[in-house]
């Protein structure tokens, strides 16, 4: 605990809520030309993890969504295929059926989400199945009670195991199917459930120094999500840690984002944060998946000058 609390002591934990929302709207103002808009809506999409969480996903649900995944536009190959399908834990294998060697990476959500009431060892557990099912990347949700009644090491040390399990269960994949398996841990923090923004940079510094290799702001399932003020202040902390240790992690805004001008809002928020080597889908995700058609709308806008039917485009 001391350890933590003197690594948590580097840092200034206190925000200015009032300058991070400002800042935010400033950012989320900027206008992008043709080409250049062009570029950043690819770019979205080439960061968006396209998600389904429902009680009624079906084998065929996940499988059209993969699809869609790999050729977000079937016949256009300018544009990029997304970043990661993601699914629940019993959807794994259909997932990584469907994807196979398209680049597309298959995440799960774990660790009893999206509540995170579960006791560790079936967290471990889950954790453990999924991988063995062959899911790249585990979306993992915090214990919000425990964060929020003060206990930051039973927080930091189940982030800890949950990591240190992703490397080994990534480890005993790799053996047994002779693959070169690396799996990549999100923190879920649910920021909607932290109530300050304070709560928000320090629950972003204890999952980072635990091990996380992304920091996500939301499951998708509490209101509010991702917005513009939280993911500034999950970047700059981002920002403070990479300073500190030399260590760079990845950010994921999840949910709320619902449309083409959001997307090119928060790229332009990570650019101006982080710089440019955090645009690239190993260091940036969007939780977007509604997002996906009017991105290619807008695409299309772009190049023609005229819209096309949202019926031109396959559902997500």
């Amino acid at each position: 605990m001391n350890h933590l609390m003197n690594f948590l002591n580097n840092f200034n934990l206190s925000v200015d809520e009032i300058g991070a929302k400002e800042r935010a709207a400033m950012l989320a103002s900027r206008s992008i030309k043709t080409d250049s808009k062009i570029w950043a809506l690819k770019m979205a999409i080439s960061m968006i993890d396209l998600t389904t969480l429902e009680g009624k996903d079906s084998e065929g649900k996940v499988h059209a969504m993969c699809q869609k995944a790999i050729h977000p536009k079937p016949g256009d190959d300018t544009i990029p295929h997304v970043a990661a399908v993601c699914v629940y834990p019993n959807m794994i294998k259909f997932a990584k059926d469907a994807v196979r060697n398209s680049g597309v990476k298959v995440a799960s959500v774990a660790t009893a989400f999206p509540s995170g009431q579960y006791p560790l060892k079936l967290k471990l557990e889950d954790v453990k199945r999924c991988i063995a099912d062959g899911a790249d990347e585990i979306d993992m949700v915090i214990s919000r009670g425990e964060f929020l009644s003060g206990d930051y090491e039973f927080v930091f040390n189940e982030i800890k195991e949950i990591k240190e399990t992703c490397v080994s269960s990534a480890i005993q994949y790799s053996e047994k199917y002779k693959t070169d398996h690396e799996v990549h841990l999100k923190v879920i923090l649910e920021t909607g459930e932290l109530e300050t923004y304070d709560n928000v940079r320090k629950a972003s510094m204890i999952a980072m120094m635990a091990g996380g290799d992304f920091i996500k702001t939301s499951t998708g399932k509490v209101q509010p999500a991702a917005t513009l003020p939280v993911t500034l202040v999950m970047l700059e902390a981002i920002r403070d840690y990479y300073n500190e240790t030399g260590i760079k992690i990845g950010m994921k805004p999840a949910g709320g984002i619902k449309t083409a001008k959001d997307a090119i809002a928060y790229l332009v928020l990570v650019k101006e944060t982080l710089g440019e080597d955090w645009l690239t889908p190993d260091l940036y995700r969007l939780g977007a998946s509604s997002v996906l058609n009017d991105i290619l709308m807008q695409i299309d806008k772009q190049k023609t000058g005229f819209y096309q039917g949202a019926d031109y485009y396959s559902l997500d």
